[in-house]
């Protein structure tokens, strides 16, 4: 038993959560057509979607969630042209065709490189509207870029199924079995394939997913590690995020479970709830914006960057979440049980 301990505390010591950050600034941030050129010189794939209006009536920044990568936006981007909008979204550290794939750069390299994206973006479109929108992961980067002191103006913040499920609301089991994984063999991977869930009910996207050699199947522990180090940021920001923000959820989504959105919900609008608007979808699974009833949500969306940020959703998803966060379940410890 005193030589398990032993080895135990030796892994324990020997080993802990590694983020793989930028090198040094070699230069500043680069736009082209199929990159984005990070500062400390890497190269991160970019898919562009240009309506035929030009210029665009606005631009939309489109961050992607954990183990995806840019292509994610294809089909909401699509929508988005025929509307006179633009769409940009980068391959970011670690995912996709990106440099040191699989490996986590770190919240604060994520939000940094974010930052000049947004800055490059503004550049090019310097007096049309740019807004942020974050799936899942992307969500909490978007969160965590936007509370920086250099961060760019944007018009407006879209998050889509934002992944908001701290520690604090974890069970207690699994923080700690992150925590003893993490530090003792960072480098194990995990697959997922022996976990329930349902990602949309959307099978073609699904089928895509499985076949598209740019999606990450297996995760780093240290990597999990990071991601949930992220959500403990973003989650801790709710009463700090301001400007128009559109949070977007489906009640079906089995990654961020309710309770850990309610829970955010309620610091979110304990700082006010003017230019704040929350859609709930019944039919939404986590991957809203490529789900079967996808469509209501570009809709949504689409109306609200007309509106300026403001107005009513075409689909009606605000009244539902109104009447959702009315009922005396409210509270995470409520709603958990």
């Amino acid at each position: 038993m005193r030589t398990l301990l032993t080895l135990l505390f030796i892994l324990l010591v020997g080993c802990k959560p590694g983020n793989y950050p930028a090198s040094m600034k070699k230069h500043a941030p680069e736009l082209h057509d199929q990159y984005f050129l990070t500062d400390d010189g890497l190269q991160l794939p970019l898919h562009r979607w240009l309506p035929h209006t030009s210029p665009p009536r606005a631009v939309i920044i489109a961050v992607h969630g954990f183990n995806d990568y840019s292509y994610f936006f294809k089909q909401p981007a699509e929508y988005f042209c025929k509307q006179g909008i633009a769409s940009f979204a980068y391959d970011q550290r670690g995912f996709g065709g990106a440099p040191q794939r699989g490996l986590w750069a770190g919240r604060q390299v994520y939000a940094t490189d974010l930052q000049n994206f947004v800055s490059l973006i503004k550049q090019r479109y310097p007096k049309i509207p740019v807004y942020l929108l974050g799936e899942s992961m992307g969500g909490a980067i978007v969160i965590a870029a936007t509370r920086d002191v250099d961060m760019p103006f944007v018009d407006g913040i879209i998050l889509a199924a934002p992944a908001l499920w701290p520690r604090e609301i974890m069970p207690w089991y699994q923080t700690s079995m992150l925590w003893i994984l993490a530090h003792a063999a960072p480098w194990l991977t995990l697959s997922g394939q022996s976990v329930k869930v349902k990602l949309t009910d959307n099978r073609e996207v699904l089928r895509e997913l499985d076949n598209d050699p740019l999606v990450l199947r297996k995760t780093r522990m240290d990597a999990l590690y990071g991601l949930t180090n992220l959500m403990d940021a973003a989650f801790n920001n709710a009463r700090l995020l301001q400007g128009k923000i559109l949070l977007l959820y489906g009640d079906r989504d089995d990654i961020i479970p309710k309770v850990a959105i309610y829970a955010f919900l309620q610091r979110f609008f304990a700082s006010g709830t003017d230019e704040k608007t929350v859609g709930f979808y019944p039919e939404g699974y986590h991957l809203l914006l490529r789900d079967l009833h996808a469509y209501t949500l570009w809709q949504d969306i689409a109306a609200w960057i007309s509106a300026n940020g403001t107005g009513k959703l075409p689909s009606g998803a605000d009244d539902k979440a109104k009447q959702q966060l009315l009922k005396p379940l409210i509270t995470w410890q409520q709603a958990s049980k």
